[in-house]
């Protein structure tokens, strides 16, 4: 599949796709305020929704479109795509059919943006892989719920200790071992908690799991009601909090989500300054090395 997709190549955007095979996990709203927050730091950004059944980042996007000539002001607004599912009856002419789309959009959008965020559906699809296999980051959120962390891992019952991969893990460790079969390049995989109670119930099964799957674990966002308010209007918690904007007067939520999200952002580590954009050309550069060691997601548990 990569062969045909040229997004991996010199000059591409840095690509975020946002998955997990959990519904309800917020990955349509982490992927609109990433696409908001680097609008705002200036960054040129594209968007991609994956999600057939739900259309969850399109409506978000349209909504902000329809609140901004509505309440007459300036929303930033990102290049924004929809690659749906195929459904002819042959397996193969579907997945052709469906590559060909993403080749398409990525190849109309590469030269205009400097980060692509993708919106993947709950459920293992075939455009859910690809785009899986072009991410040079890997955004998942998970609720502070053991039932919630069953994508990822399978946890004991009693020690909570981790015991076994998830599907859903087992999926990224293969698209990050064929991204560097196919370029060598690294995949950076973020696991946010976001916070359900005052206690940290998977922070400790989380940070191992982290240790045996290589991947990177941040705080994310509490579960606040205003997120959902967002959506109607296609808001973010970055966007001006005054009534021209809300349409209301903001609260102390509007006020504490716009302070998480902005220190969640920074935590992604992704490459928007200059410096960072050194970093990453650097880890690149380490991982095509002939005498660079074994990626860490080779040392998975069996």
């Amino acid at each position: 599949m990569l062969h045909a997709t040229d997004i991996a190549g010199a000059g591409s955007p840095y690509v975020v796709v946002i998955g997990n095979e959990k519904g309800g996990s917020g990955k349509t709203t982490l992927a609109m305020h990433l696409a908001i927050a680097l609008l705002k730091e200036g960054h040129r950004v594209g968007t991609i929704d994956l999600d057939s059944n739900q259309k969850g980042l399109t409506r978000y996007i349209e909504n902000r479109r329809i609140w901004a000539n509505h309440r007459q002001i300036e929303l930033e607004l990102p290049l924004h795509s929809f690659v749906p599912r195929a459904g002819g009856a042959k397996l193969e002419d579907n997945e052709a059919e469906e590559l060909a789309a993403f080749e398409d959009t990525v190849c109309d959008v590469r030269k205009f943006v400097d980060f692509l965020v993708i919106d993947t559906p709950s459920t293992d699809t075939y455009l859910m892989r690809l785009a899986h296999l072009v991410a040079d980051t890997v955004l998942t959120p998970v609720a502070d719920s053991f039932l919630d962390l069953g994508t990822l891992a399978s946890i004991d019952p009693i020690t909570h200790e981790v015991t076994g991969t998830g599907h859903y893990a087992e999926m990224v460790r293969e698209a990050r071992r064929h991204r560097r079969e196919f370029d060598r390049g690294g995949t950076d995989w973020v696991v946010i908690r976001n916070r359900s109670a005052r206690r940290r119930l998977v922070r400790r099964s989380v940070a191992e799991l982290g240790i045996k799957l290589g991947l990177r674990d941040v705080e994310g966002c509490a579960e606040r009601i205003v997120y959902r308010q967002f959506f109607p209007a296609g808001l973010t918690a970055l966007d001006a909090l005054d009534e021209a904007a809300l349409g209301a007067t903001p609260g102390r939520s509007h006020q504490l989500a716009q302070r998480e999200i902005s220190m969640l952002v920074g935590l992604l580590n992704l490459p928007t300054s200059e410096r960072a954009r050194r970093r990453a050309a650097a880890r690149k550069e380490w991982f095509a090395s002939s005498d660079a060691p074994l990626g860490i997601d080779e040392l998975l548990i069996e």
